[in-house]
């Protein structure tokens, strides 16, 4: 199974800009630029790489928790995950540190004991964080 993703780039590192696109569609020309990955976080100019890193495992990692859940006989009613990419200059070099994960889920008559244990498994299980060679942490709340 084969993913694409195109990336086009014009200029220079710090004056230049860029735009991201997916075979799919879902990102179409997204802008980004040295401003949006550096200097300007949060801003809604565009986004960067590690932003799209965090949306990629955050997203692998609750279908990943889905699909552990339902080997335990649990059904999430809902799954919530925020992932935080740290970037880091190393020896002068931009460089992925790790990948905090923040789970809160909502599972009707769960096992607090079993739901950590899925997330564990989906934490370590899931494709993107196989990929990724940063430290990878999880919190995880079961709601009420």
């Amino acid at each position: 199974m084969l993913h694409k993703a195109s990336a086009q780039w014009q200029g220079g590192l710090k004056d230049g800009k860029g735009v991201l696109s997916t075979e799919s569609g879902a990102l179409a020309q997204n802008p980004y630029s040295f401003r949006t990955r550096f200097e300007e976080h949060g801003s809604k100019a565009g986004t960067n790489p590690e932003e799209l890193i965090a949306a990629a495992h955050a997203g692998c990692f609750s279908m990943a928790l889905s699909a552990e859940l339902g080997n335990d006989g649990m059904t999430a009613e809902r799954i919530s995950t925020t992932a935080t990419v740290e970037l880091h200059f190393i020896d002068g070099k931009p460089t992925v540190t790790k990948s905090h994960l923040h789970l809160r889920a909502k599972i009707p008559g769960a096992d607090r004991e079993k739901f950590l244990a899925a997330a564990h498994r989906a934490e370590t299980g899931c494709p993107i964080s196989r990929l990724l060679k940063a430290e990878i942490t999880l919190d995880a709340d079961l709601e009420s």
